[in-house]
């Protein structure tokens, strides 16, 4: 097939979505597809290479930390993309690539699907002063874009459920984003144990480890405070952060000596970054996914996260880690895991289990099928517009 994937997001940017997108085309390409992006360019001036068009783009950091929007002039990438003739187009975004990519879809004749990445309803505070009437944006904001596509695709159920709220006009396929896991897994001790020591942690001390964006709707302040009580009763624990954001620096003013601000770290170095930590926490509810909980588990580590429906089946009570409730909750199965380090290393033996089933290549060929299933009857909805039978095997 030829697939185009369309993205405002992509390398060297870091997060979910990039990460998505990079497997995706990755495995595609692995199982013999022709694959083509299209996403933003870093500056005004668009460019190609590699099978990657990025149209030029402006810096729209006030809306939303290290967002772009795009430029009047994307002609020439749309023209060279629909002469190319990509069999499906599969968005990643909704904003400036998005008509793009229903324009070069409408050019074709070819489905358009379209993958939920972001629930909007927890991003309010960027761009409303009202949550409800942010929330009520947010709504008509995503059967508009339903309205455009052939498919949505979820990465969980909770999203899926979330669309259907919403009453989103075209139909809604769940599909977990799948993660190389084996990049996780295999990690040099030597280098984990280096980074320990650059963290400053002492022997028989215990990593409790974050990775993601210093930003409110992660809810971090959660996690200062536990690593505060930690302190303040002698635990052997220190958080480290990896990530940076809006919030760093309002953070930074809050922490203790016992956290560690580890910054930004290259997608080539987050697995020794996994491998160096003993725990893996998370107090984020905005997640549709979150890839950084199917990395921790990848990489072995139990993890003890806010309980979120999008965890379901991915962070079992007691066996991988626990979903907590309370701050209360999450300081006891802390506790827990610092006092038994062998209870520790079982749990992430699970963790690497169940990560197992969350491969990239099960992802790619997943969204395949979705893409011919989307082909198909798109070829029959042409057929039988023009009073024709079409026949399937």
């Amino acid at each position: 097939m030829k697939i185009l994937l369309t993205t405002d997001w992509y390398t060297p940017a870091v997060n979910g979505v990039v990460t998505s997108v990079l497997a995706l085309r990755r495995q595609l390409l692995a199982h013999g597809h022709d694959v083509r992006v299209l996403t933003l360019a870093g500056g005004l001036r668009g460019w190609q290479a590699d099978g990657v068009w990025a149209v030029g783009s402006v810096d729209a950091g006030a809306i939303y930390p290290g967002a772009r929007l795009r430029t009047p002039d994307a002609a020439a990438a749309v023209r060279a993309l629909a002469a190319w003739g990509p069999d499906v187009v599969h968005s990643q975004c909704e904003f400036s690539t998005f008509p793009l990519a229903k324009r070069i879809a409408r050019a074709c004749g070819a489905p358009l699907l379209h993958t939920y990445h972001t629930v909007y309803e927890d991003y309010t505070h960027y761009f409303s002063p009202s949550r409800r009437w942010g929330r009520a944006a947010v709504r008509a904001f995503t059967r508009h874009i339903a309205a455009g596509c052939d498919a949505f695709i979820a990465p969980t159920a909770k999203v899926a459920r979330l669309l259907e709220s919403y009453g989103v006009a075209c139909p809604v396929h769940t599909l977990p984003t799948g993660i190389d896991t084996a990049r996780f897994a295999r990690v040099d001790p030597a280098a984990a144990a280096a980074l320990r020591a650059r963290w400053g942690v002492q022997p028989g001390q215990a990593v409790l480890l974050y990775v993601g964006r210093l930003a409110q709707e992660k809810n971090i302040g959660e996690l200062l405070a536990l690593a505060q009580r930690l302190g303040a009763q002698g635990a052997a624990a220190k958080l480290v952060l990896v990530g940076d954001g809006p919030q760093r620096a309002r953070l930074q003013a809050q922490a203790g000596p016992q956290v560690v601000f580890a910054g930004m770290a290259a997608p080539s170095f987050v697995p020794v970054c996994y491998a160096a930590g003993d725990i893996f926490l998370s107090a984020s509810t905005s997640e549709t996914q979150g890839l950084t909980y199917l990395e921790a588990l990848a990489a072995g580590r139990p993890a003890v996260c806010r309980a979120d429906p999008c965890l379901q089946d991915v962070i079992v009570d007691g066996v991988n880690g626990w979903q907590y409730r309370t701050p209360e909750e999450l300081e006891r199965h802390v506790r827990t895991l610092l006092a038994d380090e062998p209870a520790r290393r079982a749990m992430g033996r699970c963790a690497a289990a169940t990560a197992a089933r969350f491969s990239e290549q099960a992802f790619a060929l997943q969204a395949a099928a979705l893409y011919r299933r989307a082909i198909i009857q798109k070829q029959a909805a042409r057929a039988a517009g023009k009073g024709l039978a079409v026949w399937s095997a």
